[in-house]
């Protein structure tokens, strides 16, 4: 069989509060929306933003960090994969689609348009050395920088 990747990189800001719930299983799990915007010039030479909408789901820790830290407008790094649903409407029996990133991994960043001025990352695992504290993950300081020590370049995303 030939080799795939599914992988997604997305930069953007967040549509709406996250919705927050479970699984059957008892796994937390968070929906929400992240927009794209590309700028791009019309054919009589004026500039016009095309914003492209993206639903994203995520899964245990990774929710637990979205749940907390993530709101109307917060800017983030997404890392993840394409993925569709698809069941049968129960009223008119035809199949539906669901497009969606599940999100492997995430970075808040800072100085975006929500009322998150922190920054946290998650990439699933559990990380302790970026927190300070036993919870997994926390805002660290006004400026949501990482010390020297709590910083890995391979995981930087750039």
């Amino acid at each position: 069989m030939a080799k795939s990747v599914n992988r997604t990189f997305l930069l953007g800001h967040v549509g709406k509060n996250p919705e927050v719930g479970t699984t059957p299983g008892g796994t937390l799990a968070v929906n929400f929306s992240l927009a794209t915007t590309d700028r791009e010039k019309d054919r009589q030479g004026n500039w016009s933003d095309r914003t492209e909408w993206h639903n994203l789901v995520a899964y245990g820790r990774t929710a637990e960090v979205v749940r907390d830290y993530v709101s109307k407008g917060t800017q983030l790094f997404i890392q993840g994969k394409i993925q569709t649903r698809t069941w049968d409407d129960k009223e008119s029996g035809q199949k539906r689609y669901w497009t969606e990133i599940f999100v492997q991994d995430l970075t808040l960043l800072g100085g975006g348009r929500g009322e998150n001025g922190g920054s946290a990352h998650s990439n699933g695992r559990d990380d302790s050395r970026r927190s300070s504290g036993g919870s997994g993950y926390q805002r660290q300081g006004t400026e949501g920088q990482y010390s020297d020590e709590e910083l890995n370049p391979d995981e930087i995303p750039f």
